[in-house]
């Protein structure tokens, strides 16, 4: 029996833990915590569960999603793609699962193709930087539930290594060639590594992607190391502070940034983040870089940071964020870089010249796409939601007529579990200028805060009151006003706005990234331009 929880809807109502306690517990006043894998005995308790949640938020295997009822007539050609077409989806995870799911939804009776480079079914990471690192949950009960047999042809252990748009046809890493007549593209992202090989070869240091790394970091911590080092406090980095806490185990945390969650948050939440850091006894060093690590017979022994200081760690936890899985795209003409493949708000993916291609769509971490409900700007979402929202949309897209396919409009969610504290935001918090508390208290760490940005509502983030934030995804969805002209529940002592304090954004378009070939207008093209690799 496997579970998920889309923690983007939990509201913290709890019916699931008073229901089935032995699989779902609450942390803190409103965070979830779930068990992946329970035993088959407690099928009764969580099926009832997930029956009395008031947000329909938990998914179990193939238990609440009924028959799709048969679609209408549709065109010739697209009545043939559903019922003879070939689709290619590269990416066997979040995304790649959640499109396939959908196809066959929406009537898709063609073959579908799953290709994954790990040799391992689709399995869901959030669990993997926290049930799993407290050991409530195994790494390998991770696999995500099924909806419903989607009826693939599965090629797992294998990676894409090209794309050839001329022929449609899928390159594989062990020689094989996969045609498509659709092709999803849902290759994530990979944990960025330590930059220096031969210390991120030490015995000891670990990045935290993949089942296989979260396993190992899980059995380090269990033996309990004398000292952690966290390198970096994004979500990731300030989640494994978190744990380390809870297991008692010390932690440095070394931060090249003002605050921890500067970049996703900005500064004034920063600062909140890192006294609640330093409360639960974390050594948090900010401003600080690691400048290197070393070791002894193959094992991670010091870190030396910036400051001057050197420590004695057992185990280093990189938390660098991601880097986008296209190198295998770069020679196939599509709008490809280090900020991911570009697509327009219907998930097609745009070429090198920005010409849409109907045959191939874009879903997930990978996707760089406009939203419309921010000026237009090409935006890259790396969250769970975005993930399920945007692979739902391509799917439909690929085996629909134009005026049936959808435009990709959810407003970006996501969630945290630190320190027992549910961190929820909604929008786009770091095209913000302006930031107000505008309910609660932080002193209590009970609050939400509104981003604005040139005097409109574009994000939120709640800390244990997340379930206020339905109302300001409506206040993003409408363009109200910032700051919000309205009397609030709960309103805090001083609501002024002030500014939100993020770092500088770096704009991939702001240097060349393409050469214009050729004389006649109509024969020129746009081609991409590879930087060379800096260190």
């Amino acid at each position: 029996m496997r579970v998920v929880v889309d923690l983007t809807k939990c509201e913290g109502y709890a019916q699931c833990a008073f229901l089935a306690p032995e699989a779902f517990r609450m942390v803190g006043d409103e965070a979830l915590m779930f068990d992946p894998a329970p035993p088959d005995e407690l099928q009764d308790k969580v099926l009832r569960a997930a029956a009395a949640c008031p947000v329909q938020a938990l998914q179990v295997d193939m238990a609440d999603l009924p028959t799709p009822p048969p679609r209408a007539a549709v065109a010739d050609g697209d009545d043939r793609l559903r019922r003879e077409g070939r689709i290619v989806i590269v990416g066997a995870s979040l995304a790649g699962l959640k499109a396939a799911e959908q196809l066959r939804a929406d009537g898709f009776a063609g073959t579908l193709t799953m290709i994954g480079d790990e040799a391992l079914e689709p399995y869901d990471r959030p669990p993997l930087s926290k049930q799993v690192q407290t050991g409530w949950a195994a790494s390998a009960d991770t696999s995500l539930p099924r909806r419903r047999d989607i009826g693939a042809d599965w090629k797992l252990g294998v990676a894409a290594t090209g794309l050839d748009l001329e022929r449609n046809v899928v390159s594989l890493a062990d020689g094989q060639e996969v045609g498509f007549d659709r092709l999803l593209i849902a290759t994530g992202v990979r944990a960025r590594p330590w930059f220096v090989p031969e210390e991120a070869g030490l015995d000891g240091v670990f990045t935290i992607r993949t089942r296989a790394d979260a396993a190992g970091l899980r059995e380090r911590l269990a033996a309990g190391p004398r000292r952690v080092l966290v390198i970096g406090s994004g979500f990731t980095g300030s989640e494994m502070a978190s744990v380390c806490a809870e297991l008692d185990i010390p932690v440095t945390v070394a931060e090249a940034g003002p605050a921890p969650l500067a970049g996703a948050l900005g500064g004034v939440i920063g600062r909140i983040a890192a006294g609640i850091m330093r409360e639960h006894g974390v050594d948090l060093r900010t401003e600080v870089r690691v400048e290197s690590l070393q070791g002894e017979d193959g094992k991670l022994r010091r870190a030396v940071l910036s400051d001057g200081t050197t420590i004695e760690v057992d185990v280093a936890v990189v938390a660098l964020g991601g880097i986008r899985n296209v190198e295998w795209l770069h020679d196939s003409g599509l709008a490809v870089g280090v900020w991911g493949v570009a697509c327009d708000a219907g998930c097609r993916a745009f070429d090198a010249n920005g010409l849409v291609t109907d045959d191939v769509f874009v879903a997930g971490d990978v996707a760089r796409q406009p939203q419309p409900m921010f000026g237009y700007q090409f935006l890259a979402m790396e969250h769970w939601g975005n993930s399920v929202t945007q692979a739902e949309v391509a799917a439909h897209n690929m085996i629909s007529t134009k005026t049936e396919r959808w435009p990709h409009l959810e407003v970006s969610a996501f969630w945290s579990l630190q320190f027992g504290n549910n961190i929820k935001s909604v929008g786009v918090p770091p095209i913000a200028d302006q930031i107000a508390i505008t309910q609660g208290s932080v002193e209590k760490r009970q609050f939400v805060a509104a981003y604005g940005y040139k005097g409109r509502v574009v994000g939120a983030v709640s800390w244990n009151q997340g379930k206020w934030l339905d109302f300001y995804q409506q206040l993003i969805e409408q363009a109200a006003p910032f700051p919000p002209p309205y009397h609030l529940t709960d309103p805090p002592a001083d609501g002024t706005p002030v500014p939100a304090e993020f770092p500088a954004m770096t704009y991939p378009g702001r240097d060349a990234t393409v050469v214009v070939t050729g004389h006649d207008p109509s024969e020129r093209r746009a081609t991409l331009v590879r930087a060379a690799r800096r260190r």
